[in-house]
């Protein structure tokens, strides 16, 4: 049986949630209002639907894009299912920085993300050495997360009131509701080198499949590949983490829900995971928006909420019988 390209079916599946995304909300407006012949519909679908409702629509794109594409390129480069941006401290060091950052303004905190980010994988290059393997990254990695969520712990408990720390909390719980352009300009491009850096891994990564051993063999610059991996993954997703807030399971589901369509190819993986990853979180924020539970229910909530038992039962699936 021959299975259609997935990536004709995601990215037209993707169009189409983009274009629920901007006519969603409680003021009925469709994309092509903005072109109205009525001056007054014309101006309010402007107003709404290009400044309020499409910087979010984008942002779940491109952040959803990034945690995919560096999930694929992690699991790839570690040889482990259950790796994703987190693993690594990127998305923990983002948002430290961003949290160090919270009371210097938005912009501030969004740039704070970012240099928390582009931190995390110089310290990662340091601590894992030139000569060692992916083992010694992980750990790294590791250490590196535990580090930043102990150091976000200690900026929450010396907060200077209750409501900075439930603001920080609030931000931390990951959405991209009530974004602006400014931040979409902000992290477009750090976004878009980061996707170009991981994208230069797929070779790299087809021939690690086979073990290191063989991958030096056929040419591939394993150091040089590293280094793609986790500065490509600081870029965009320390950059995303920046604005949105700190937005889990995504980097880890994906791959696996798409893996079985494409096959072994690691190389065609990347590019099908960053289209899986900005379809599932734009699905996801369209989910979110349309339950009715007060105050909008956060995104990383709601990720986590699927992802969390996602990750157990592969867990569950790695052990096999008892």
């Amino acid at each position: 049986m021959i299975r259609p390209a997935p990536e004709p079916i995601l990215v037209l599946l993707l169009a189409l949630l983009a274009v629920v995304s901007v006519s969603l909300g409680t003021t009925a407006l469709m994309p092509w209002d903005v072109f109205s012949a009525n001056p007054d519909r014309a101006a309010l679908a402007r107003l709404v639907i290009v400044e309020i409702r499409l910087p979010r629509t984008l942002l779940a794109v491109l952040t959803g894009g990034s945690l995919g594409l560096a999930g694929a390129v992690l699991q790839g480069l570690l040889r482990n299912p259950l790796a994703d941006p987190g693993v690594i401290g990127v998305s923990a060091m983002a948002s430290l920085g961003s949290v160090l950052a919270f009371y210097f303004g938005l912009w501030s905190v969004a740039a704070g993300g970012i240099c928390g980010g582009l931190l995390a994988a110089v310290l990662l290059v340091m601590l894992a050495g030139r000569r060692t393997g992916t083992l010694t990254l992980l750990l790294a990695g590791v250490a590196l997360s535990s580090f930043a969520v102990a150091l976000t712990a200690l900026a929450l408990n010396l907060a200077p009131s209750p409501l900075a720390a439930y603001e920080i909390m609030f931000w931390l719980l990951g959405s991209v509701a009530d974004r602006s352009w400014s931040q979409v300009r902000l992290v477009a491009p750090l976004i878009l080198l980061g996707w170009g850096l991981l994208l230069a891994t797929r070779r790299g990564l087809s021939a690690l499949a086979l073990g290191e051993d063989v991958a030096q063999s056929l040419g591939v610059n394993l150091i040089r590949l590293r280094g793609l991996a986790v500065f490509g993954t600081a870029c965009c997703v320390g950059a995303a983490v920046a604005v949105t807030g700190s937005i889990g399971f995504v980097g880890l589901v994906v791959p696996h829900l798409l893996r079985g369509w494409v096959g072994h190819d690691s190389g065609r993986l990347l590019a099908v995971s960053a289209l899986g990853g900005a379809t599932l979180l734009l699905a996801a924020d369209l989910v979110v928006r349309m339950i009715a539970t007060g105050p909008e229910l956060k995104l990383g909530v709601a990720t986590a909420l699927v992802g969390a038992p996602f990750f157990l039962w592969q867990v569950m699936r790695m052990r096999g019988p008892s």
